[in-house]
């Protein structure tokens, strides 16, 4: 009875021995495969169908930003966070406020632009039979 506890362990052990070297093998073989070409259009059927989707996230997140105090992500609450940091004297998280700030504040600008690269794009999807909705 030991042996044949023994013999099906190793016959066990063998077979998933040999599992494992076919799949790794097979793994091998696909890392050195050549890779997939370069794409050979500029994707515009599919970004002029995204078109009202990206308008409404770019019009969704200027209004946020553009929001009072009262709103989270809004530039003005903020700026009241940078007020409230430096009135209670905590510099470094004044500092590190006023960086976010900054940030959230170019963030409006290149919003901004891209909403008027849209209004370009939705242009040329509607003249170029695209499907892009207004």
């Amino acid at each position: 009875m030991n042996a044949r506890r023994r013999t099906r362990t190793l016959l066990a052990g063998g077979a998933m021995a040999a599992v494992l070297a076919v799949a790794g093998t097979a793994g091998a073989a696909s890392a050195d495969s050549t890779p997939k070409p370069a794409p050979t259009g500029d994707g515009a059927q599919k970004l002029c169908k995204r078109v009202p989707r990206i308008d409404r996230r770019i019009a969704r997140a200027l209004k946020r930003l553009d929001a009072g105090p009262g709103t989270r992500g809004s530039i003005a609450r903020l700026q009241q966070r940078v007020d409230n940091a430096e009135k209670a004297g905590h510099t470094a998280v004044a500092t590190f406020l006023k960086d976010r700030l900054e940030f959230r504040k170019s963030l409006v600008t290149n919003l901004k632009q891209r909403q008027k690269d849209l209004g370009d794009v939705r242009t040329w999807c509607q003249a170029n039979g695209g499907k892009a909705a207004s």
